[in-house]
């Protein structure tokens, strides 16, 4: 059994049909991200990194990757996401939340990284409300999660408050501003692990380095 400081980066990702448009650019963009923390892995070799990806739209909820280890993930494909239908983001994050925070109770010794990336305003939940999707979200930052929400073609600010999310980032539907969004994703990243081993405080300021 491994002693090193465990690391779970649970992506949730919007798959609705207004992704479409940037499909090539979020398949990169979230291939990019994994090699971000393959590289931070090796950087902090005290951690070990996990990943989980959810993709969702209204018709589904898919479960591409979950907890795990990072050293032997594959490509995100054309494949393996394909844009459709509406933007249930409240059932998305609840459910999700609400696994891993069940599968790691009890555990001490991880931090968990939770970033959001959406085109658009929740419209299709059923399962869960955004007031209780915000009550589980300020739980689970009293216990070393941190929350990032990285929005475009909606009230990025506003939304990502209204579920106590801080850390905002917001992007334009183009490649330019796309690929500052993800480097800007990959410089914090390496910073947040820095921070997890300096022992410092990481649940704000992930983006402003």
């Amino acid at each position: 059994m491994s002693n090193k400081h465990q690391v779970h980066n649970l992506i949730i990702l919007d798959e609705s049909g207004s992704m479409e448009s940037i499909k090539p650019a979020t398949i990169q963009g979230f291939n990019e991200i994994v090699q971000t923390i393959k590289g931070v892995e090796q950087q902090f070799p005290e951690q070990q990194h996990f990943i989980s990806l959810i993709s969702f739209n209204g018709l589904s909820r898919k479960t591409h990757l979950w907890r795990q280890p990072v050293s032997s993930l594959n490509a995100l494909t054309a494949d393996t996401y394909k844009p459709d239908a509406s933007t249930p983001l409240f059932d998305a994050m609840g459910t999700s939340l609400g696994r891993l925070s069940a599968e790691l109770d009890g555990e001490a010794d991880y931090n968990v990284l939770v970033t959001i990336l959406t085109d658009g305003e929740e419209n299709a939940s059923v399962e869960f409300t955004g007031l209780a999707v915000k009550n589980l979200v300020e739980k689970l930052k009293a216990n070393r999660w941190t929350f990032t929400y990285i929005g475009t073609d909606h009230d990025v600010e506003k939304i990502a408050l209204s579920l106590s999310i801080t850390n905002v980032l917001r992007f334009e539907k183009n490649a330019d501003s796309m690929k500052s969004m993800f480097l800007n994703e990959s410089i914090a990243r390496t910073a947040y692990s820095k921070k997890i081993r300096d022992k410092e405080d990481t649940s704000d300021n992930f983006y402003k380095q």
